[in-house]
């Protein structure tokens, strides 16, 4: 016997549920297609259910579709995907499909709860489910916890690129961690509305310059409440050590100390330690001029970071001239030195002073909280 959508709409579900249920089981599978078909018009075509019905259509829906090819369990999912009155027994089954199958309802079905969601992550353990996941329109952050902890960068590439999910901070702070070692995840981190300010700050030594731009735009600006907050949110991440200090940093900063007490600690003396090889004095006397970290001078130094040399020097506010010499010591190996100050000048000179100490204010947390912690 095969069931049409007219035959059903003509007696209560309930009052067939024997035969619908026997007819489900049948070996047949043009007749269990044809069925599935007819049931699924019919459960898109009555206005109104009763629980029990509804109860009822996802039972033998569910019992239909369990034995059907890929193909037809996928145009079901397509289907049903945005139904907001889907029978939620139904959605949980294609959901935990393979991903031809499940991922239009994780991507779309209103009818999957979080710890539906959070289960498919933890269970099914699929980047593609996961990646469906993170489509979704509203990404609730319990959900972008469990995607950020299993997925791969591909997965948090597609959960960073949703503005509609939310992350925890726990989760922004493992995502930057990652996007740190991944450039293909540099620019969606960076560009991601309601990254906190302190950890896309902590993206500048990481990504080129065109991204470095977009952080100093942001920095630009930050009202001065935004920016206490953002700081002091960005204390408690800050690590108690980046890395062992050189062999002379105890001489150097008796030395730098020593120059500073006879007013002696001038921007032009550290272009003569630039110059002398001094390395570990000048990081000593750059950190104090700029009031930054020794590790932070350092990193910039010994990556030749020249337009973060900039903002420490524009925010000090230190003549272009000297910026250009330490440019051009640091540069002194590179065949095209002239060439590259001249383009870290033109930054230099461009870049508002206000911008520059507000981004640095960012690079002192380090040394604040070593100081606090000591």
């Amino acid at each position: 016997m095969t069931m049409t959508a007219s035959s059903i709409s003509d007696t209560s579900i309930q009052s067939r549920l024997p035969e619908l249920i026997d007819l489900a089981r049948q070996s047949d599978s043009g007749a269990r297609r044809t069925l599935l078909r007819d049931l699924t018009d019919n459960f898109f075509g009555t206005a109104q259910r009763t629980p029990i019905e509804q109860d009822l259509y996802g039972a033998v829906l569910s019992d239909l579709t369990r034995a059907m090819e890929v193909e037809v369990r996928a145009q079901l999912a397509t289907r049903f995907a945005t139904a907001p009155d889907a029978p939620h027994q139904l959605i949980r089954q294609l959901a935990y499909d393979e991903a031809e199958v499940a991922s239009p309802v994780l991507a779309q079905s209103p009818v999957l709860t979080d710890d539906d969601l959070i289960d498919v992550i933890r269970t099914r353990g699929s980047q593609a489910h996961m990646r469906a996941v993170s489509q979704r329109e509203h990404v609730a952050e319990a959900v972008s916890d469990a995607i950020v902890e299993h997925g791969d960068d591909e997965t948090l590439h597609a959960l960073l690129s949703n503005d509609g999910a939310r992350l925890s901070r726990a989760a922004s702070e493992a995502a930057i961690d990652r996007a740190k070692l991944n450039s293909e995840l540099h620019a969606v981190t960076v560009s991601r509305a309601g990254l906190p300010l302190d950890l896309l700050n902590e993206m500048y030594f990481e990504v080129e310059e065109a991204l470095r731009a977009k952080i100093l735009e942001e920095n630009a600006r930050l009202d001065p409440d935004a920016l206490e907050q953002a700081l002091a949110v960005g204390r408690t991440r800050i690590a108690t050590e980046d890395g062992t200090l050189p062999p002379d940093y105890a001489e150097s900063l008796a030395y730098v100390e020593e120059m500073k007490v006879a007013g002696q600690l001038t921007p032009p003396v550290l272009a003569r330690f630039l110059r002398s090889g001094n390395r570990t004095c000048f990081l000593i006397a750059l950190s104090q001029l700029a009031d930054i970290d020794f590790h932070t001078a350092r990193n910039i130094i010994e990556r030749r970071e020249l337009d973060a040399l900039a903002v420490v020097c524009r925010a000090a506010d230190l003549d272009k001239a000297l910026f250009l010499t330490y440019a051009m010591v640091l540069l002194n190996n590179d065949g095209n030195a002239m060439g590259k100050a001249r383009s870290y000048a033109s930054l230099y000179s461009s870049l508002d002073i206000e911008t520059a100490r507000r981004t640095l204010r960012f690079w002192r947390t380090r040394r604040n909280a070593l100081q606090n912690a000591a």
